[in-house]
Order: C-alpha cells, then structure tokens, then sequence
C-alpha cells in the first residue's frame, strides 16, 4: 500500500510502536489517550525546506510559526496517520536547527494527549519522567517527557499541540503558510562564524 509520507519521514508505525513498549516497560499505558503529533527533525535548513515542501504535497495545510527563533511547521495531513491499531496522528511537527541540545534527527517525538488527568499523570509517574518541558507564557501547562537513551522522547500533554496553539494565536488557517523573510540562524563561536584555528 502506497505511504507518501512515510516515503518522507520513515517507518512512522513502528517508531509509534517502539516508544509506547518502552513506556509501557515504564509502567505506562498510552491505550486511552489520544496522539498529538509526531516530531521530526532535520539537520540543516536546506533540509528542512526539502522536506516541507515534500509533506506539503501530501497535506492540506502548514501554519509556520517561530518558536524558540526558528520557523517550525504544523503540518496537516491530507489524510490521517494511522499507528498503534487504529489510532490516529493528525499532525506533523517539522523541526529545523538550530537545535537547542543533542536530539534525534529524523522521527525524533510522539506527542500524546492525556487531557484532564494530566496533573494526576505527572503525580503518578514522577518517578520515570525525565523532566517537564518551558513552552512559553501561553502553554497550558507545559508538557512533561521522557527521554530515551536513543535521544528520542515521548511528550505529553493536556491538550494536543494543535489545541494549544489555536488556544494563543487562534483556529489554523487553510492552506500553507510560511514564515516570511526568514534568514537560518548560523552558530558563531567566540572566535566567529568560521572554524576554530588549528
């Protein structure tokens, strides 16, 4: 069966499928909740325009949008993600540099809604969370994660991304939209922008 966006960000199934068994060895078991999004992250700005463009194809719109000084795409599917049996991914994070710490390039998050209960899911899980993630003055509240030792995270949430979004900057707008007059970010060292001497 043809999987257009699964020709782009790789074998979303089972990367779903690996990061709910390792929560479930963790004691937790995402079979209620609702999916968010999944992540994906590429390692240069070129890339990431590539790879927009790609999804975009397969999409029915990508609100950009800067966080953290960078553009990142909320892209929705033309069609659904479907993983963990039936469950469904109804956006796509597309995340470019400059990344703030050491990440997962590629499929690098799966974002789960765990919607009223959060605040008794934080309680009830401390103990293998990793720790709780700063989304700005607007997030409600800020989601909690756990890293894994392949740097790739599970997040979750009170409300999906998309709810929490619309909830600060208003409903998604149809079509694409990109950030306009973006120039990347380049790393400057204390000695500029070029390679260290030798």
């Amino acid at each position: 069966m043809s999987d257009p966006v699964g020709d782009v960000i790789g074998d979303y199934r089972a990367f779903a499928e690996r990061q709910r068994d390792r929560l479930l060895m963790r004691g937790i078991d995402i079979s209620p909740c609702e999916l968010s999004h999944l992540a994906f992250r590429v390692p240069e700005w070129e890339q990431y325009v590539h790879v927009r463009t790609l999804l975009e194809r397969h999409a029915v719109s990508n609100n950009e949008n800067v966080w953290n000084g960078r553009p990142i795409s909320l892209i929705v599917p033309a069609e659904p993600l479907e993983v963990l049996d039936g469950k469904v991914v109804p956006l796509i994070e597309l995340i470019p540099p400059v990344h703030q710490r050491v990440y997962r390039m590629g499929l690098e998050h799966l974002g789960v809604v765990v919607g009223a209960g959060f605040d008794d899911f934080v309680e009830a899980h401390k103990p293998v969370l990793t720790g709780q993630q700063f989304q700005g003055p607007h997030s409600r509240p800020d989601p909690v994660y756990i890293l894994f030792e392949d740097f790739t995270h599970v997040k979750f949430y009170r409300l999906s991304l998309r709810a929490s979004v619309e909830l600060d900057a208003g409903p998604f707008r149809d079509g694409f939209h990109h950030v306009d007059d973006w120039v990347p970010q380049q790393l400057v060292t204390a000695t500029g922008p070029n390679p260290l001497p030798r």
